[in-house]
């Protein structure tokens, strides 16, 4: 699905909202964001949590949907121990999930893996969805490679991996990137993600397949889990998105045909919030006039 608006129409400017409690009548479920939204890879936010919990007690369908490389379980348990409970959610779309799944089509090839070991729990699941266990080769056997991100994050850039992306497209393999995310703040540190390496891929030729945000099958594959969950069929048009990032959450909401909530203090906190938290009114409002496609809503953060 992609975005309705005729062409001609100038784009209708995003509304500020203190709490989804003004809006939460409007929507059947709600695919929500993790890393920036939930949590910063450091702690959790309460207020997003209990803004979840309390669309679960008003009968909402609620997906986290999010571009971590790893299976649903390695995240529900990350969110546990950060303390975002079960009662929050539904179900939990990965990116990692459905790297697994291209991972396990692409037998009898064997992957070459760029990211830390941390992400390996990815090949268990492609593991079993494949029936044979599928493990990372050295680069001569590969016949594509998955990339889950960068090693040290913390330390490097995407400039460290010229030499290996290199020669990856030297052997002509197709990459499987794992999480399209660029860059995200763990703490108060920007580190790059896999998406970044992925787009360095494709300038230099290589044909790159897109598990995650904003492409279409993460957003299939969490519709599908609400639908079973709940035994009924989702509008796109009554789904909303929560997001931090522009480029993923928002656009990939907007392709699918649904209404959105950009969260402004993720991703781009540093464009619109001074080091005393508070919003740039000035900047947010030429931002969105820059926007074909401005979010629906927008919030400093997620709160009922």
């Amino acid at each position: 699905m992609t975005d309705r608006r005729p062409t001609d129409t100038p784009p209708s400017p995003a509304t500020g909202l203190a709490g989804l409690s003004a809006i939460a009548e409007r929507y059947d479920a709600i695919l929500c964001d993790i890393w920036g939204v939930l949590h910063d890879g450091a702690k959790a936010f309460p207020a997003a949590a209990q803004a979840l919990r309390a669309l679960r007690k008003t009968g909402k369908a609620v997906a986290l949907v999010t571009n971590a490389p790893r299976p649903d379980y390695e995240v529900a348990a990350q969110l546990t121990e950060l303390g975002v409970a079960p009662d929050c959610y539904d179900a939990i779309a990965t990116s990692g999930d459905v790297s697994a799944r291209a991972i396990a089509s692409r037998l009898p090839s064997k992957p070459f893996q760029i990211g830390p070991d941390r992400d390996l729990p990815l090949y268990d699941a492609a593991s079993r969805m494949a029936g044979v266990e599928i493990r990372p080769v050295a680069l001569d056997e590969a016949g594509f490679v998955v990339c889950t991100g960068l090693v040290e994050d913390t330390v490097e850039t995407p400039a460290d991996y010229e030499a290996v992306l290199n020669a990856c497209r030297a052997k002509d393999l197709p990459m499987v990137c794992a999480n399209p995310d660029l860059v995200v703040y763990r703490g108060n540190q920007l580190v790059y993600c896999a998406g970044a390496l992925a787009e360095r891929y494709e300038q230099l030729g290589g044909a790159v397949e897109q598990s995650g945000k904003p492409y279409a099958p993460i957003y299939r594959a969490a519709l599908a889990m609400l639908e079973k969950a709940h035994g009924v069929s989702l509008d796109p048009a009554r789904v909303l998105a929560i997001g931090d990032a522009m480029h993923t959450d928002i656009a990939g909401a907007q392709n699918m045909g649904m209404d959105c909530v950009w969260i402004t203090t993720g991703i781009h906190r540093e464009d619109f919030h001074g080091r005393d938290g508070a919003l740039d009114a000035e900047a947010l409002k030429q931002f969105f006039a820059d926007q074909d496609r401005p979010p629906t809503f927008y919030m400093g953060r997620l709160a009922w």
